[in-house]
């Protein structure tokens, strides 16, 4: 639990937060006052490698980030408060819209175009990438939740989806947050009116598409959704309010559904939760097939709430084997590996009692808080992989919802 102290640092720190003053909060979290600056250089000598980082931002304060090149951050963070947008900004995005709201292209084949959703919860903007090979065929479509201080732009040359989709003929869709809905861009993961079906930002995401799906005549039994740090705490929030929509999700860096309604839940939950914690998730899970990437130096998003988060999609799977008398028990398969040139990983596959991997999980080995196998081209990745793009999109592909045209 946490003790008398760290409470009381957490309700000071959220004074703080609201009166403005980041840096003071971050810095009595991080230890009562410690020089913001030697810790940062500090944690930069640690590491190893071209890791870019990036956190999860959950107040309403205005803040300028930068590449980690100049400064580190988990939600993002300038050299002039590296500590407190240290902690916050991979859960953050500080670009500015890349079209006019309101305004759509039209999807062309091979292209990248803008566009804007709205409903009755609110609306977005997004960007819609078709491959060249698109004709009109019921292709799967693959939504990808950007992180804080990020933009659709920056996430598809990070991760190199789109790329992939031109090679494998799909299509991806990347929303929007917009600075109006958080001044980080960041998911609102961590509000309660954000964490439901048929209200805030899970019905925008989902009548989205929808929409898209219904417009462009894509294949609705393969609709999958990824995020990283805010963007993978929305995707499983989505996971959980709307199961029969997706076919599977991807999970980068992010956290469980439901552990936070409040700035010191967020923060507990990401300094690695609390037992109390626990007992408020435990109500939640899904059937959606799930895989997991999280690196185990995240000093982000706590490499702990990977297994929280697995533990969300397990619960269910549990349900369905005991339901079953004469299915066989559900294995679990671990292997080791190591990425040449770079990072070792272990890999956990969760089968379903009809054999079918349900659940992937993947620990990167010195790793931090960074879109693992990404490209430099984009914000908060890690070259030295594993590729989570790939492998995620080789999980997707596996499944499929039945009875859907």
């Amino acid at each position: 639990m946490i003790d008398a102290t760290m409470t009381k640092r957490m309700e000071e720190a959220t004074r703080l937060t609201r009166a403005g003053k980041l840096i003071e909060a971050m810095a009595l979290l991080q230890g009562g006052g410690d020089d913001i600056k030697s810790q940062q250089a500090s944690k930069a000598s640690s590491w190893a490698g071209d890791v870019y980082e990036s956190t999860c931002q959950v107040v309403e304060e205005e803040v300028s980030t930068v590449k980690p090149e100049t400064a580190s951050s988990p939600f993002g963070c300038t050299q002039q408060a590296p500590a407190w947008r240290g902690k916050w900004s991979s859960f953050q995005g500080m670009a500015q819209p890349s079209h006019t709201p309101g305004h759509s292209e039209e999807a062309r084949p091979g292209a990248f175009t803008a566009g804007s959703f709205s409903n009755r919860a609110g609306s977005r903007d997004y960007k819609l990438y078709m491959p060249s090979n698109y004709q009109g065929q019921a292709i799967p479509l693959v939504i990808m939740l950007h992180g804080c201080t990020q933009n659709p732009d920056d996430f598809a040359a990070g991760t190199n989806m789109n790329q992939l989709a031109e090679e494998q003929s799909f299509c991806v869709l990347y929303p929007a947050q917009p600075i109006s809905a958080n001044s980080s861009k960041c998911w609102n993961w961590f509000k309660a009116e954000d964490q439901q079906r048929e209200g805030g930002e899970p019905e925008i995401l989902a009548g989205m598409a929808r929409q898209i799906i219904q417009t462009h005549r894509l294949d609705a039994s393969r609709v999958y959704v990824a995020g990283l740090s805010a963007g993978a705490a929305m995707a499983t929030t989505l996971a959980m309010t709307y199961p029969e929509l997706f076919a599977a999700v991807g999970v980068h860096s992010g956290l469980p559904h439901g552990v936070a309604k409040s700035l010191p839940d967020a923060l507990g939950a990401m300094q690695g939760g609390t037992p109390a914690f626990g007992r408020r998730e435990s109500g939640f899970s899904s059937a959606v097939p799930a895989i997991i990437f999280h690196g185990d130096r995240d000093t982000t998003v706590h490499p702990s709430n990977a297994e929280r988060v697995a533990a969300q999609y397990t619960a269910s799977q549990s349900v369905s084997k005991t339901a079953r008398a004469d299915a066989r028990p559900a294995g679990i398969n671990i292997e080791q590996g190591r990425v040449a040139n770079g990072h070792t990983y272990t890999r956990t596959i969760h089968h379903s009692p009809e054999g079918k991997a349900c659940l992937e999980q993947w620990r990167i080995h010195g790793a931090g808080h960074a879109w693992s196998g990404g490209s430099t081209k984009g914000s908060y990745t890690d070259p030295k992989g594993p590729d989570a793009t790939k492998e995620m999109l080789r999980f997707f592909l596996q499944h499929c919802q039945p009875n859907k045209s």
